[in-house]
């Protein structure tokens, strides 16, 4: 049996919340340097970028010491830096805790805050925020929402328990409930069951439904209605990317503000925030499984469109 290579802690703190990067040299290659490998491992940085990181001792080993760009190739050896960020436009809406322990934190996302990093969203993340403002540099996320939707997330505290909590969301065994605003329709029965199965491609920005076994599940009610929106509480037994915003589309009551379902539109530029998903992780309901306490939260936002129906009809004109 292989043995698991023991990955070195990072040499370098976090920056604005967000980890260096670390990077494993392969055990074979003909390259004749650390900088012959990373010059060409990491080449979409653009020219002269990796080669002037190396120059500035901008990446270290597992010592802390800068890597001499000339330094002899070592089979399996990490090295770590940090990036340069992308530019990001401030999500200007604030992060909520509501809860806190030892071992667990919930958080409260607004709308167009990523959960984690990815791509452009870097430091504008409810992680980075949260390790920076809480002062907890080892915290790690338990599972994620899109980044236009708002409501609760599980992050951990301790690393060593991060898969504990993990665990909970691949088991089922966190109840999970969400509320929505769309189109009321009267003529749609409700409350049902909504099963089918999504198919999310890389690199495609929509889900969407194709037939064969269900991977998908959804329990739709209606809350109650005003005129032509309805409210609707949404408990999801499976957890397909955006398994709620397909699902809804599909009865004919697409989400309000959703730039995907039933049609993709196009970007919004950076920095408007007039058009939030009108989608809300509700509530988090589950045993923890270091400390056994039973745990119940529930998000503090409300939906806009709801709120304040007029308002949004106008942001959506």
């Amino acid at each position: 049996m292989r043995r698991r290579t023991r990955i070195p802690a990072p040499p370098l703190p976090q920056r604005d919340g967000v980890d260096p990067v670390r990077v494993r040299l392969p055990m074979d290659g003909s390259w004749a340097s650390v900088g012959e490998y990373l010059v060409e491992r990491l080449s979409g940085a653009g020219p002269g970028v990796v080669r002037a990181m190396l120059d500035a001792g901008q990446v270290v080993g597992a010592d802390g010491r800068a890597v001499a760009p000339d330094a002899p190739y070592e089979p399996g050896m990490f090295v770590w830096f940090h990036r340069e960020l992308p530019a990001e436009v401030p999500v200007p809406f604030p992060v909520e805790v509501v809860h806190q322990d030892a071992h667990i934190v919930v958080a409260d996302k607004p709308h167009f805050l990523a959960t984690t990093p990815r791509g452009t969203h870097v430091t504008q993340t409810v992680l980075a925020r949260l390790r920076t403002e809480l002062g907890i540099p080892s915290l790690s996320a338990a599972h994620r929402l899109d980044r236009l939707t708002a409501g609760l997330v599980l992050f951990t505290v301790r690393p060593v328990e991060r898969g504990a909590y993990q665990t909970l969301f691949a088991d089922r065994s966190v109840r999970k409930e969400y509320e929505a605003i769309a189109p009321y329709d009267p003529s749609l029965a409700l409350p049902r069951t909504v099963r089918s199965r999504i198919l999310k491609e890389r690199g495609i920005p929509a889900a969407r439904e194709v037939e064969g076994e269900p991977n998908a599940v959804t329990r739709v009610e209606l809350a109650e209605h005003r005129a032509a929106l309805g409210r609707y509480r949404l408990v999801p037994e499976t957890g397909q990317t955006h398994q709620l915003r397909v699902h809804l589309s599909a009865l004919g009551i697409p989400i309000l503000g959703d730039p995907l379902y039933p049609e993709v539109t196009a970007p919004v530029p950076p920095g408007d925030f007039r058009r939030p998903l009108q989608l809300l992780a509700r509530r988090l309901e589950f045993t923890d499984p270091v400390t056994g306490a039973e745990h119940s939260f529930v998000s503090g936002r409300t939906l806009e469109a709801w709120r304040s129906p007029e308002r949004w009809a106008g942001r959506e004109a």
